[in-house]
């Protein structure tokens, strides 16, 4: 795989100030030396490594293409390692193309989507959770979920792995030392060094995994669903808090009949907001459908916005809501308080506590403020700040923190129960390598290739 050179339009589709072509490979300088043609007469070995050069994109017959920069990465110097170079061209669709073409024509592969990144993965430059935190740094919606990224791919979640995976390297020698050497007696001492090292090991990785709670809402927003039933004013909350009309508003009950999701930032934390269908019994087939996503929604949801009518007493049709929702974290809002106040505002209180009941009037823009410092207050206890080595954004990641977890307790239960050593070394082992799986020492193919398949093309 490594053997070939591979190329692909680093930039996003469209029309734009630039283009970027990326070349990676053996062949990148002499794949230049067809295409590219100086202004300067200076030969391709000439151009000194990450120059900018001016000149012009040509093809077989020496027809001009584009008046394009061209830089020169040798390798071990650029982000693969590899030999790289990149044609930077006018970003119209059709220049952009054109010179694609002519670097294929002239013995170029196309990239696999991620293969730039994959390079630097199995060439040494960075590690998988490295690797992983690339494609995050290119999806970040807000300041926070781009910091987060940022660490990762500097390394710092890798450290703290890595040192709890030389913890259990530590072990494992200890017992092949007590398995080698049972002439030294030096079972007992193991057997001790094994338990204290294994109980911090467990307690760092625990720590870690803990960090996810907040970690995948910094990554992948708080999930709010905005529920209640028909024309209580939930598609009319979304479209305020996104300050557009993205959102159908009628007075019509029912007239939301789909899922609506749409991302909003709120004093840095990202919240997908999820607009829903007015819960209700129907008899209309597409609204039911309707119904069931929302119930669903609410299952999958972070956070749980729960809005009544403040100018009418609860129907049944609130209270077979709130009986979905008592498990989860609300915030009640009170909305078209210009209307009147007929609601039981003491009952919702004692159901989702007194700072999560918030009177609105959508209509006329009023308590809009206060459930943006109530979202806000309740992630994170309203401070944001992202630890550079202990945050876990990744479900693949927590999964495997969880497994090593897993490993470790049982080599602790096995200690207590006094089984020998050679046996306890199989659960610590095996946290080893699951741990290893998040970095990339011990993973598997198919697990790579499942990562990088999620990159676009040219990254």
């Amino acid at each position: 795989m490594l053997d070939r050179t591979i190329a692909a339009i680093a930039t996003a589709p469209g029309e734009a100030g630039i283009g970027i072509v990326r070349i990676s490979g053996d062949k990148a300088e002499e794949i230049l030396k067809k295409v590219f043609r100086p202004k300067k007469a200076i030969g391709i070995n000439e151009i000194a490594s990450r120059k900018v050069v001016y000149g012009h994109a040509v093809d077989r017959k020496g027809e001009v293409l584009d008046e394009v920069l061209a830089i020169i990465m040798r390798k071990p110097y650029s982000y693969t390692t590899e030999d790289v170079v990149e044609i930077h061209c006018h970003g119209g669709i059709v220049s952009v193309r054109r010179i694609m073409e002519e670097v294929l024509r002239n013995g170029a592969d196309i990239a696999e989507p991620g293969e730039f990144t994959k390079r630097a993965f199995l060439n040494g430059r960075i590690d998988l959770a490295q690797a992983e935190a690339v494609i995050d740094v290119i999806t970040s919606k807000t300041e926070t979920g781009l910091n987060a990224a940022l660490n990762q791919l500097e390394g710092e979640l890798s450290k703290e792995i890595k040192v709890i995976m030389d913890m259990l390297l530590s072990i494992l020698a200890h017992i092949e030392a007590s398995i080698d050497f049972p002439e030294h007696d030096v079972e007992e001492i193991t057997i001790n060094n094994i338990k204290n090292i294994l109980i911090e090991a467990k307690s760092s990785a625990a720590a870690l995994a803990e960090s996810f709670d907040e970690g995948k809402i910094v990554r992948d927003g708080l999930s709010t669903a905005i529920i209640g039933r028909p024309n209580v004013g939930k598609s009319s909350l979304l479209n305020l808090l996104l300050k557009e009309n993205r959102a159908i508003v009628t007075e019509v009950p029912g007239t939301t009949r789909d899922i609506i999701e749409e991302y909003l930032n709120i004093g840095g934390v990202l919240i997908r907001l999820i607009d829903t269908a007015g819960i209700r019994e129907t008899e209309d087939i597409v609204e039911r459908i309707g119904v069931e996503r929302t119930k669903e929604a609410i299952n999958n949801s972070d956070l749980v916005i729960l809005m009544v009518d403040a100018s009418s007493e609860l129907l049944e049709e609130d209270n077979d809501i709130i009986d979905l929702i008592r498990d989860r974290k609300v915030i009640a809002v009170l909305n078209k308080t210009d209307l009147g106040f007929a609601v039981n505002e003491t009952y919702l209180a004692e159901l989702f506590g007194d700072d999560n009941i918030i009177e609105m009037s959508v209509k006329n823009r009023i308590g809009i403020d206060r459930l943006e410092e109530r979202i806000k207050s309740l992630v994170f206890h309203g401070k944001l700040s992202i630890s550079k080595n202990k945050m876990v954004t990744s479900i693949r990641h927590k999964n495997l923190l969880d497994r090593a977890l897993e490993n470790m307790e049982k080599a602790l239960s096995s200690i207590e129960d006094k089984i020998p050593v050679d046996l306890i070394s199989v659960d610590i082992r095996e946290a080893w390598s699951n741990l290893g799986t998040i970095t990339g020492d011990t993973v598997q193919e198919d697990i790579i290739k499942e990562i990088f398949s999620k990159f676009c093309i040219g990254k």
